[in-house]
């Protein structure tokens, strides 16, 4: 019980400053104050618009926002977000273009699980939509989901990635972002095993920490260097009274952000401190540059318990996957059967989460691929959300991606004429 008083103490903390920061705003914006040409009211009202709506924003899972979309008719199309499959812990989900034919290039979007929704590939899923059929694994926070649906580790991370692979068919392209990288990885060479016709043609990992050991980070440091009882004990808690999973343990979304805020704490104190005189001097918006950021940033999600520390032990701690060890469902997982899918991998040279060389390192691992069939690219001055989200990832990585698509879209028994698979000469 001592845990799901702290979860809910958290919580309580978030809900006061959501209330101080209300209350602050409508007493220094009430009328009669008007009176009082005081530019200590407007910083008043401002800092708490701001407070308000950033302590708000970390109990929301914020909206796809992909409403229309205009096609190569000149007319604008609706997108409707429909769910392919349910299930308790993620779903897939499909961004359909209505009356668009669909298209050839099928993308599926692996988003990671690491205390952001999936909404934080938003800007990658309209940047694909204008030239592929878009799906993309839509994780649940784990404080909604009852104790009575049992647990989910990076096993079961990885087998719901199989499932989702086997439903779309051999003709799917994955794309995996970050944190899933490892397990795609596992789910692909899993299936080569289980069931090779329902491999996908390709798959592209972008920014993943295959090889924890390859380059060191502030990430890798972290996991090296707490225990796994010190993580349970710091780290994790029960889900309080409030929430239909209350009981079940998890790491909190909140105590991430503290962590995620932790790291480039003056950064974030600063842009902060600047959105609140720009609100005093009436230079903000809805939606500027700063919302549009910090509504996604500070929106995170509870991870389970078991999901957090297998992923901390097996994948940082073990290196399972670089090691080739990896067991899914008591059957360990060769990487080395991948021998018909295309891998790409994408890293980002300032990367400072997941360091060039860990990514790469996939590479090696597959052994029964030839190399006519391997890829990498290392884009110069490129940060971790760059290589999927930013300038690099629209004007450089898009297009290499799609062109990898394009070079494997024929099923692996044909002998389709395809182009060589694109290489960075920095790789």
């Amino acid at each position: 019980m001592r845990y799901m008083a702290t979860y809910d103490f958290m919580e309580t903390m978030r809900n006061t400053n959501q209330w101080l920061g209300a209350t602050a705003s409508a007493m220094a914006s009430y009328p009669t104050m008007a009176m009082i040409p005081n530019p200590a009211l407007q910083w008043m009202a401002a800092w708490g618009q701001v407070t308000e709506r950033t302590f708000q924003r970390m109990v929301v899972k914020p909206d796809w926002g992909i409403h229309n979309f205009t096609c190569e008719d000149g007319k604008d199309h609706l997108v409707n977000v429909n769910t392919l499959v349910e299930r308790p812990f993620g779903d897939l989900i499909h961004f359909e273009v209505s009356g668009r034919k669909p298209m050839k290039r099928k993308v599926l979007l692996v988003a990671p699980m690491s205390g952001h929704y999936a909404t934080l590939l938003r800007s990658t899923v309209k940047s694909l939509i204008a030239d592929c059929e878009v799906y993309i694994t839509d994780w649940h926070n784990a404080r909604d989901i009852p104790v009575s649906e049992g647990k989910f580790d990076v096993e079961d991370y990885t087998l719901y990635l199989v499932d989702f692979m086997k439903h779309l068919g051999a003709d799917t392209h994955l794309v995996a972002v970050c944190q899933p990288a490892p397990l795609t990885l596992a789910a692909t060479a899993y299936l080569a095993e289980e069931d090779p016709e329902a491999q996908p043609r390709s798959l592209t990992l972008i920014g993943g920490p295959i090889d924890t050991e390859a380059a060191a980070t502030e990430v890798t440091d972290f996991g090296h260097r707490v225990t796994m009882e010190q993580l349970k004990e710091t780290m994790i808690q029960r889900v309080g009274f409030k929430y239909p999973g209350v009981g079940r343990m998890v790491y909190p979304g909140l105590l991430q952000l503290q962590s995620f805020m932790s790291m480039n704490a003056e950064r974030h104190s600063k842009a902060f401190s600047d959105q609140i005189l720009r609100v005093t001097r009436g230079e903000a918006s809805d939606h500027d540059s700063h919302n549009r950021f910090y509504d996604e940033y500070l929106a995170v999600m509870d991870m389970t318990a078991e999901f957090y520390l297998t992923t901390v032990e097996r994948i940082f701690k073990n290196n399972e996957i670089a090691k080739n060890q990896f067991v899914v469902n008591g059957r360990t997982v060769d990487i080395g059967k991948i021998t018909t899918v295309a891998i790409k991998t994408v890293e980002g040279a300032k990367d400072d989460i997941t360091a060039p060389g860990q990514c790469v390192a996939a590479l090696d691992l597959c052994t029964g691929l030839p190399d006519s069939k391997k890829a990498s690219h290392v884009e110069p001055g490129a940060g971790h959300y760059g290589i999927f989200a930013g300038k690099s990832w629209r004007n450089n990585i898009r297009p290499l991606v799609l062109d990898f698509i394009d070079a494997n879209a024929a099923a692996p028994k044909q002998k389709a004429a395809r182009k060589p698979a694109n290489t960075n000469s920095a790789a």
